[in-house]
């Protein structure tokens, strides 16, 4: 078959076909190519939009055993992640899964209920240490085989708690820091993670695989972590609930790491009351970890219990709308939101201006930079000596190596510029980090929280998502989290809406240590929403129907 032939053929012959007939048959051809790959339903799932509480009632009921809900989420992710619509949210399983759940199943029945996580399914990110047979990569090729030492202090935690972990998730590469060109969502190891929603278009963030999969019923719940929206975003995207806690609620030890100033691991879930019961086990402090040292005595409340009904009544909010998230396409989303919190009896303080995302760019990137090489060096050297990598250099000079496998769509531009960087002794990072405090906490939040005596902040948590466009490079519709992520600040954000089937949620944040008074705003907020849809998995042919 002549393939130029036909393609001639297929666009037609008429000579005065126009340019943009012709340029939508091409992109139609394309959309149609990527459609053919894909399985647009999946079928019917026991476990859909399941619950914490509805999972533990059953087992505690006798109706359902560990071992079944695992074997059930395992099937899940053959069915729809590794075939059907092909999400690639999932890196790797851990084969161990099943005889964890059989063992947990074995304390149930003598009486032993470890807390509300016994026997729940919960996928981590995958660059959070385990010493098991599972790999901790954060999706480069370069860690597979480096073997943690131990567990990462979180999921000692989730371990303790009865958490049954079922695997771990895509990322984007090194959390998104190997390249301003980078593809959200990709890694050199686990490839790329889609959007459930619609599948070619943008999951977002770092976490991209871990709140894709807590969106298509991958598992109950699962964490991810955030330096810069990379919680906030994907969960944002995938019509979760999510929460960026205060730097030092939740350790980082056992996580490779970012920027140990911005840096934390949170919980992303399909309800408030389940993101509460997941924070509230991996909250605490840890002597291997400084900033949760910073902690105040007796900030650890049961935070699922702190959901009351009507927590935004009398709450004083203040409405951030100088956010890049707020657009035209978004800015409806807003209005109805605070028409619900109107309703729901809060005092809205309307608007307030802040420092922007554009104000904190330069000096955060100088920031990232040293403390990437200083925390990565520090994370490989605990890896031993048999590590395949033992530095930030090494890690450059293997993705050289291996360029067709690690770098076929974008460099390493940014992993090269933080080789640059010297010690965090320098004037440059310790001017750059002051800065970053400066306009974050000081002029920033610390400011509009004590001037308008606000409970929160409110802000549309991100833009319907962009294309995903491995050619030109990912298409950023928006977000609210940078100025609670460069503060250290915590952040909820919730199911708001869908813009043209795409999600779009709306974040609370405000002061250090206030998660538990986020969240009730946040619940109740989803209480009288219900705004949360199940992914469609829509291709680019249905829309082209």
């Amino acid at each position: 078959m002549n393939t130029d032939k036909n393609f001639v053929a297929w666009l037609g012959s008429d000579p005065r076909l126009s340019v943009q007939s012709v340029v939508k048959k091409i992109v139609r051809l394309l959309f149609m190519g990527f459609a053919s790959l894909t399985v647009v339903h999946a079928a019917d799932f026991a476990f859909a939009e399941a619950t914490i509480d509805s999972l533990q009632a059953r087992m505690a009921a006798g109706t359902l055993t560990a071992h079944e809900l695992t074997a059930a989420y395992l099937a899940r992710i053959a069915e729809i992640d590794r075939a059907g619509p092909k999400l690639n949210a999932v890196i790797e399983l851990n084969p161990d899964a099943l005889a964890i759940a059989d063992a947990l199943d074995a304390e149930r029945k003598a009486g032993h209920v470890r807390g509300p996580l016994h026997g729940i399914p919960i996928l981590i990110k995958d660059n959070i240490a385990t010493a098991d047979r599972m790999e901790t990569t954060a999706g480069s090729l370069a860690l597979v085989g480096a073997k943690p030492p131990q567990d990462a202090a979180l999921v000692t935690r989730l371990r303790a708690a009865g958490a049954v972990i079922l695997g771990k998730t895509n990322l984007s590469e090194w959390a998104g820091f190997r390249s301003r060109a980078g593809i959200t969502g990709w890694s050199g190891r686990g490839g790329q993670t889609r959007n459930p929603y619609v599948l070619y278009r943008n999951p977002w963030g770092s976490s991209a695989g871990s709140a894709v999969a807590v969106a298509a019923n991958l598992c109950v719940a699962a964490v991810g972590t955030e330096t810069d929206g990379s919680i906030m975003g994907p969960a944002g995207h995938a019509a979760i609930v999510a929460v960026k806690p205060t730097v030092g609620l939740v350790s980082r030890t056992g996580v490779i790491p970012l920027s140990a100033s911005q840096d934390t691991p949170g919980p992303m879930a399909r309800t408030v009351r389940d993101a509460a019961i997941l924070l509230a086990v991996l909250a605490g402090p840890d002597a291997r970890d400084a900033a949760t040292q910073a902690l105040p005595p007796g900030e650890l409340p049961a935070l699922a219990a702190a959901l009351p009904a009507g927590a935004l009544r009398g709450a004083r909010i203040g409405v951030l709308r100088n956010s890049s998230s707020l657009r035209p396409t978004t800015a409806p989303v807003l209005e109805a939101a605070l028409a619900v919190l109107r309703a729901a009896g809060a005092e809205l303080v309307d608007p307030l201006l802040a420092p922007t995302i554009n104000d904190l760019d330069a000096p955060e990137a100088v920031v990232w930079q040293y403390e990437f090489k200083a925390g990565l060096n520090a994370y490989l050297a605990t890896l031993g000596p048999g590590a395949p990598v033992k530095s930030l250099a090494d890690v450059i000079a293997f993705n050289e190596a291996h360029r067709a496998q690690e770098m076929p769509l974008f460099g390493q531009d940014t992993l090269v510029q933080a080789q640059a960087r010297g010690p965090l002794t320098e004037p440059a990072y310790l001017d750059a980090l002051a800065a970053c405090r400066r306009l974050a906490r000081t002029e920033g939040l610390d400011a509009l929280l004590a001037k308008h005596r606000l409970d929160a902040i409110v802000a549309v948590t991100n833009g319907p998502a962009g294309f995903l466009d491995v050619v030109n490079g990912n298409t950023w519709t928006g977000g609210s989290a940078g100025l609670a992520a460069v503060a250290g600040y915590p952040n909820v954000t919730v199911p708001a809406a869908q813009v043209a089937g795409l999600p779009v949620g709306i974040s609370f944040f405000g002061a250090p240590w206030t998660e538990a008074r986020l969240l009730g705003f946040a619940a109740d907020f989803e209480a009288r929403t219900q705004a949360r849809r199940p992914p469609t998995y829509r291709t680019a042919a249905e829309l082209l129907k």
